[in-house]
């Protein structure tokens, strides 16, 4: 999720944010849990995951100037699905849900989330129609095409993970270009 114009709010608002810098491999949720924040990233990078038959798999990668939360979670207090974790050391800034309830207040902070919310929400049922319509190959090539610095930045079983496939098949797709 995209960051609107976090700083100006980050002016105004600081008390409701906390800067946090984090190491490579911190885990900042973890499956089952109740999320307590919203983690806005400053720089790093961030992933979010879940175990299925022993296997990681990655939902998303989340990189400068984007938010992240496991919002049904944040917003209803119920367990996470996925878990949350840096991939590099990473600057965020933190807000919980009482401070997020607060900054909803605020008429400008609410149009740009839900427009940050809404915008969110046409990329991730982009992502789910991939999976639907697109074969492994086509969702590396609308990867390299979208977000080529995804694949310069993060190891590939990541990569091959976020896209489904093993990193043999991978290894396969990259070789025939």
């Amino acid at each position: 999720m995209q960051i609107p114009d976090i700083k100006s709010f980050l002016n105004t608002e600081v008390q409701l944010f906390q800067e946090v810098t984090y190491p490579a491999k911190t885990i900042l949720l973890n499956e089952g849990q109740i999320s307590a924040k919203m983690f806005f990233v400053e720089n790093g990078a961030l992933r979010e995951y879940f175990y299925q038959d022993g296997r990681e798999l990655t939902l998303e990668f989340v990189t400068e100037n984007q938010a992240v939360a496991s919002f049904d979670s944040f917003l209803n207090a119920s367990p996470s699905e996925f878990l949350i974790e840096t991939l590099e050391p990473s600057t965020v800034y933190e807000l919980t849900a009482d401070s997020f309830r607060k900054l909803l207040e605020n008429q400008e902070f609410q149009q740009e989330f839900n427009t940050l919310f809404y915008k969110r929400f046409s990329e991730i049922s982009k992502r789910l129609m991939s999976f639907i319509k697109y074969s492994p190959q086509e969702r590396y090539e609308q990867l390299l095409k979208n977000r080529p610095e995804l694949l310069l930045r993060f190891p590939q079983h990541y990569i091959a993970s976020y896209l489904g496939i093993t990193s043999v098949s991978l290894s396969r797709i990259r070789n025939r270009k």
